[in-house]
């Protein structure tokens, strides 16, 4: 009963003093309530776990501060602790061995990263020569970057890029770079002969850079025996070549006879050929050769047989060409052949130069025969898109620009010019706003007499 608890108690202060009892007291009676001795015991579990918790809490969001537990398992807050979390760990830098005086790893030069402490440079390492695997053949050895020798199936999808871009800039000294920088190794014969079986279905004026890039080529890339191998094989593959290029033989021959005017093949390549030729395609390569090299005794220069390209060659002489073009025009009436020598010319965009020549040859020519066969071939031209639109009328703007110059030669320049445009305009090779732009001279005329008969001077 109560009773015999309160006098158990009573009789335990007694025999223990009163500061057993008051201990006991504080510890049993929580909140007013008293508690057994079990109970005690998980409540304390309880509050160490939360501040536990606490603390773990705290130490994850910044390591070093936190929470800690006092002996009765009470939290106290701001007591600095060592980090227990993982993630404190990772980031810290200093020694977890205890040991040292908390300084950084190796003294600042270690991490991920770092290549050393800031400000150290490193002198040059001396060779060890105890060292095990040190080798005294090696101690003064340069080291060079060798590119491997170029293979025969790699070799035409290397050098072929190489080539048709030379196409585009003409420059031989790069593709002499180009070149040099490739290890060709047995495979340097065969650039002669890739490069003419890429001009045989190429234009002439390809096949002209074609002769200038072997001449440059031989003795800085190329020598005299790689020249002579790689025409050899041409010789031998002339019955595949013409399969594609019909006129490969007399391509060939001209290109033979180029290399020996360059004096890049010796003169007695071809008679070393005599007595031993069985294909006749063979036959027929080295008898064009032959008969250019004879024609050279006669004034003809084989360095310039195959022309040069549009953008290759000076404005005078595409002038002249144009010229002549005209003239052997109007003496032949062949409009096809016009056009077709209009485009080897390879100068599409200089075409209002071959309208402007065409327009001044009208105005200065005597008779309708000029004037009908000029307006049929701008028209045919125009037709066929050889002339294009944008080039047609820069050249009838050119001769609007210089009209006034062009009388001064030919009285009646003003008047044939608008019967010329007038007829472009009808057949349709001018539209209605080239027409409208054409010139016309201003006339004198007298007036009426209540203008006192002042002479004007009106356009119309």
């Amino acid at each position: 009963t109560a009773q015999d608890l309160s006098d158990s108690f009573v009789s335990g202060e007694e025999d223990n003093g009163g500061s057993l009892l008051s201990n006991k007291n504080i510890n049993n009676e929580i909140n007013g309530n008293w508690l057994s001795s079990s109970s005690n015991s998980i409540h304390e579990a309880r509050l160490k776990a939360k501040a536990k918790r606490r603390l773990r809490k705290n130490s994850s969001r910044d390591s070093g501060r936190g929470d800690s537990l006092s002996d009765n398992g009470d939290a106290v807050r701001g007591t600095a602790v060592a980090p227990t979390s993982p993630k404190s760990k990772l980031l810290d830098r200093k020694s977890r061995l205890g040991k040292g005086r908390g300084l950084p790893k190796k003294g600042g030069a270690g991490g991920k990263g770092v290549w050393g402490r800031s400000g150290e440079v490193y002198g040059p390492e001396e060779v060890d020569e105890k060292d095990p695997n040190y080798d005294e053949a090696q101690e003064n050895c340069v080291y060079e970057t060798v590119a491997p020798p170029l293979e025969e199936k790699d070799f035409e999808k290397t050098v072929s890029p190489i080539v048709q871009e030379y196409f585009e800039h003409g420059d031989t000294n790069e593709v002499a770079e180009l070149l040099a920088e490739l290890n060709l190794g047995p495979m340097r014969s065969e650039v002669p002969s890739l490069a003419v079986s890429l001009a045989l279905e190429a234009k002439a004026s390809h096949r002209e850079l074609t002769s200038r890039l072997l001449a440059d080529l031989c003795g800085s890339v190329l020598s005299r025996s790689d020249m002579e191998s790689s025409f050899d094989k041409l010789l031998r593959e002339l019955p595949d070549l013409v399969l594609d290029t019909p006129g490969a033989p007399q391509l060939v021959g001209q290109f033979i006879a180029r290399a020996v005017s360059d004096q890049i093949l010796s003169k007695s390549y071809i008679e070393s050929y005599k007595g031993r030729v069985g294909c006749q395609y063979t036959r027929a390569a080295l008898d064009r050769a032959a008969v250019l090299l004879k024609m050279t005794m006669g004034g003809l220069r084989i360095d310039n047989q195959w022309g040069a390209g549009g953008g290759q060659r000076p404005v005078m002489q595409l002038v002249k060409e144009m010229n002549l073009l005209l003239k052997e025009y109007i003496l032949s009436g062949d409009i096809k052949e016009a056009e077709r020598c209009l485009r080897d010319l390879e100068v599409p965009h200089f075409h209002h130069e071959f309208v402007y020549e065409a327009i001044v040859m009208v105005l200065e020519s005597k008779g309708d025969k000029t004037f009908k066969m000029v307006l049929q071939l701008l028209k045919a031209l125009s037709a066929s898109s050889s002339i294009t639109v944008d080039q047609m009328r820069r050249g009838y703007e050119r001769v609007y620009m210089d009209i006034a110059e062009i009388n001064i030669d030919v009285p009646r320049a003003y008047f044939i010019l608008e019967q010329f445009v007038d007829q472009s305009f009808n057949t349709g090779v001018i539209d209605v706003k080239i027409r409208d732009l054409c010139p016309c001279r201003g006339r004198k005329r007298f007036v009426s007499e209540g203008d006192g008969g002042v002479v004007k001077l009106e356009s119309y």
